[in-house]
């Protein structure tokens, strides 16, 4: 420490003297040398030299030109740090506007909670009647406030605690070899991905969709509600039939098919793993095919979203010995693998 001390006022004393060069040369060298003799495998720079250093960049001109044992780069990250503590220090001390009394805050926050519907320019007239001056910023800082509400679910977890009470439909269309267009609709569950129901045909119809519903909805197996979009072919009657059976119908807004997503994803599925590969004849050939592609999709085509568990798994053990045989599904497109007994 005294070493520091002294070679601080030699620098301060070499500032007023003659050969200012030459005695500001052998401090600054002196110094680093002082550094380097310690006894440390590499220089112990401590806090004191630092400022050493910060304190010659501001008087010395060329104090570059002297250093030895670090960059120049240094120092100035040195006197950074210095600037950032300074300040530092300099904001502990109380700034801004004096708070408010204690009473006067008590009194605020019982303003607000007697008259909750009272808001900060209201409380604030109030207390200028009682001759008290405060700031809106003030009233806003002490005035009371509620507990915050109990956080909602998200909307993944009311459609996993609806899912069982939840259908879709759609219509998409196929075309035959004959570049005839046929329409398909069908109803899912929500809660498994089981797809309830699917039917064909060339002209659909308000009747026509009303006699699914019928089919789909057998003895009393029904949803609580109903996703579908827009689409005319439902007819203009279709919301009042249903909700006699006692169906709430949920319409997707315009041209947002994402608001369907789950009979959105079924379609591309169809396409994908079975229409796309195959021809259809006509009207006959696609109800064969989509009969036996939904059997196959209800019972033992495995699904992420369930575990990669069928919808409507037969509740056999898995064997764990014997031959695997398979069965093929439309002619070989899947196949389904069972060991023999």
């Amino acid at each position: 420490m005294w070493e520091w001390l002294s070679l601080m006022v030699t620098l301060w004393l070499a500032l007023f003297r003659g050969r200012r060069a030459l005695l500001l040369e052998n401090l600054l060298l002196r110094q680093q040398l002082a550094v380097a003799l310690r006894t440390r495998r590499r220089p112990d720079v401590r806090w004191h030299d630092q400022l050493f250093w910060v304190v010659a960049r501001r008087l010395c001109v060329d104090w570059r030109r002297h250093l030895l044992l670090v960059q120049p780069q240094t120092v100035l990250r040195w006197h950074g740090r210095g600037w950032r503590l300074f300040w530092w220090w300099r904001s502990r001390r109380p700034m801004g506007r004096p708070r408010l009394p204690e009473e006067v805050r008590d009194l605020i926050r019982r303003l607000s909670e007697e008259n909750r519907l009272w808001g900060t320019e209201r409380i604030r007239g109030e207390l200028l009647k009682l001759g008290i001056a405060a700031s809106n910023g003030s009233i806003r800082r002490y005035r009371w406030r509620p507990a915050p509400r109990l956080p909602s679910q998200t909307w993944g977890t009311f459609l996993r605690t609806h899912a069982h009470a939840l259908w879709a439909a759609d219509l998409f269309t196929v075309q035959t070899i004959t570049f005839k267009t046929l329409y398909v609709l069908f109803f899912i569950a929500h809660s498994r991905r089981e797809l309830v129901h699917a039917a064909v045909t060339a002209h659909p119809t308000a009747t026509w969709v009303w006699r699914q519903v019928i089919e789909a909805t057998p003895w009393g197996r029904q949803p609580t509600y109903l996703i579908r979009d827009r689409d005319r072919v439902y007819g203009g009657d279709f919301v009042s039939r249903v909700k006699a059976m006692g169906i709430d119908t949920l319409l997707t807004p315009f041209r947002a098919p994402k608001a369907n997503a789950v009979a959105e994803r079924v379609v591309r599925t169809l396409r994908n793993e079975c229409l796309d590969h195959v021809l259809i004849l006509n009207e006959r050939h696609l109800r064969s095919v989509l009969t036996e592609y939904v059997a196959y999709y209800n019972t033992e085509r495995p699904h992420r979203s369930l575990g990669l568990e069928p919808p409507l798994p037969m509740g056999r053990s898995p064997a764990t010995r014997g031959a695997v045989q398979s069965r093929p599904v439309l002619g070989g497109l899947h196949h389904v693998y069972r060991r023999a007994a």
